[in-house]
């Protein structure tokens, strides 16, 4: 991206340089709707919630559309180069001399350069400082260890959290503190134990530390649940709760103009962006714990999601998951960016940034056939333009490379056993239909070996529409968003009910055991799947709790693929 004002020769040495490299040039000025170009004639400044940020949004999608491309942009502020940053992978070359917002000294993927009346010269220093540019962010990690062999031990991971509260935490001068783990049902992501680990080192060292679990619209811990995650680390009485539908506090929105170009126009309504009023209780410092692994929403979890969304209002999560349902999940999961990361991340820096001081920690895993391993621990602070989003990127990286698994060839049956700690509901144990889909073959089996699963939603209310509405295909959901006026002020429930639907290409089997409390036939079957008698068919294929992920024969001699934890991955096909 070749940055300056008007008249620098931006657009020039763009042009040169698409011609150098045989790619694509955008140029920034024709991305701008007619009703900015009229403004601009007129001589009206431009507005950013209504002008500026859907035309960076537009610009940002078109980036991303090509594998190269040579872009001609102003980007003078750096809130709107850290927008475009969200591109991925990019440099930027700034001209200099005129007056502006110059590129700050952390900004290490840009180079300056002398505006120069010799375009050859200006070319050739381009491609001189190009080389030296490191794309993708402004700034490092505060801390990083992982990699694709990296075994983070429990011991090596307490030493790591312990370094980084006393540095980062109590060396900062913290003592008032807000832990933001998340739920139970994140149980393999480590993030309890480091949860656990703070919370025991900053109480020591004097600190006041709370803990408010990342619900989103999940039903609170119980005790016993708190103490699977946390172990006996963390008093029941120091966690609060998040309350999506009430205790919240509204701080602005995404515009409409704005989601309908993330979309492409699929959606256009503005996402409100509420938050947890307990966020906002004069914390010195805000601790957001989490995995970093593909999702079927936001594309890989993670950073400012644990927060928007697992703090956010029942608006806010409603119409996010929407936005990510109607732009098409299957390419959306498994990447670093998209719509909805998009959408998310600009709440939290224009929203939060300025009343929060955030630390980030964040943990990649894999699932191996000797169990869960900790691959990777990254930290950094605040949102798009700092060392947060250098961590994320850094863990986005790791998690694409270990929780990635290209099939060779389709899978025509697929297995998946969801422990019955971690999933008690359609709502969480469809992640068994959202990580697979990828990888089953037109006409293929999914088969989900479900020994908790007793009900559809979380919510009493989202269970009710599910029972309403059935998993049955993004046509029949979006007719019945505009029949129903109860699923049209639930667009999360919506967006469910599109994610867990096959679309008609392969079959959902559900196995649950109604004499153990599970869910019976008529009700899995009024939804839409399949169902089977849970201990019959563990007998028939042979797998149970310990069976390791891999290739495996059942009873007869017929071949499937057992997955141990369908949350640790996506499967897709080559």
């Amino acid at each position: 991206m070749v940055t300056g004002v008007a008249g620098s020769g931006k657009s020039t040495l763009a042009g040169a340089l698409s011609d150098r490299f045989g790619v694509p040039l955008l140029d920034a000025d024709g991305f701008h709707p007619d009703a900015s170009v009229a403004k601009m004639a007129a001589g009206v400044p431009l507005d950013d919630d209504d002008d500026r940020r859907p035309w960076l949004a537009e610009l940002r999608m078109a980036m991303r559309d090509g594998d190269e491309v040579v872009v001609a942009c102003p980007a003078l502020r750096r809130s709107y180069r850290d927008a475009l940053r969200a591109a991925g992978g990019v440099r930027f070359l700034h001209l200099d001399g005129s007056p502006g917002e110059p590129p700050g000294e952390d900004e290490t993927d840009v180079a300056v350069l002398p505006a120069d009346d010799d375009p050859v010269a200006v070319l050739a220093a381009a491609e001189r400082v190009l080389a030296s540019l490191r794309p993708g962010t402004a700034v490092s990690p505060l801390f990083a260890d992982g990699g694709v062999d990296r075994v983070i031990t429990p011991e090596q991971l307490d030493e790591h959290v312990r370094r980084i509260a006393e540095q980062e935490i109590v060396g900062a001068g913290a003592r008032r503190v807000l832990l933001v783990p998340p739920d139970h049902t994140r149980l393999h992501s480590r993030s309890g134990e480091i949860a656990g680990c703070l919370y025991e080192t900053l109480t020591a060292a004097g600190c006041d530390v709370w803990v408010l679990p990342a619900l989103g619209t999940h039903i609170p811990m119980s005790p016993a649940e708190a103490d699977l995650l946390f172990g006996d680390r963390i008093p029941y009485e120091r966690l609060l709760v998040h309350r999506w539908l009430d205790g919240l506090e509204r701080l602005g929105e995404i515009s409409a103009a704005e989601v309908a170009m993330l979309s492409g126009g699929r959606y256009a309504e503005a996402i409100p962006v509420e938050s947890d009023e307990q966020l906002f209780e004069a914390w010195d410092l805000v601790v957001s714990i989490g995995q970093v692994v593909p999702h079927e929403v936001i594309g890989t979890a993670g950073f400012t999601k644990n927060v928007v969304i697992g703090l956010g209002g029942g608006a806010t999560i409603h119409r996010s998951h929407f936005l990510g349902a109607v732009c098409d999940m299957e390419k959306i999961m498994g990447r670093a960016e998209s719509p909805v990361r998009d959408a998310i991340d600009a709440a939290f820096d224009r929203f939060l940034v300025p009343r929060l001081n955030v630390l980030w920690l964040l943990t990649v895993t894999e699932d191996t056939v000797g169990g869960v391993i900790q691959r990777g621990l990254f930290a950094g602070r605040g949102g798009s333009g700092d060392s947060g989003r250098a961590a994320y990127q850094a863990a986005a990286e790791l998690a694409r490379l270990c929780n990635v698994t290209i099939v060779p060839e389709p899978l025509g049956r697929v297995t998946c056993w969801l422990s019955s700690a971690e999933y008690r509901t359609t709502w969480l144990a469809n992640k068994a239909v959202y990580r697979t889909r990828m990888a089953l073959t037109d006409g293929g089996e999914l088969i989900v070996l479900a020994p908790g699963v007793a009900r559809f939603g979380e919510d009493p209310w989202i269970d009710t529409l599910i029972r309403r509405h059935g998993y049955r295909g993004t046509p029949a959901t979006l007719a019945a968003v505009k029949s129903d006026p109860d699923l049209a002020a639930s667009l999360g429930s919506a967006a469910h009910l599109i994610h867990g639907s096959s679309e008609g290409r392969f079959g959902i089997t559900y196995c649950t055991d109604p004499d153990d409390g599970g869910l019976g036939a008529e009700e899995v079957e009024g939804v839409g799947y399949r169902w089977r008698l849970l201990p019959a068919e563990l007998e028939r294929l042979g797998v149970d709790g310990t069976t390791p992920t891999g290739p495996r024969r059942d009873r007869d001699g017929e071949p499937f693929f057992h997955i141990a934890n369908p949350s640790l991955g996506l499967w897709a096909r080559g």
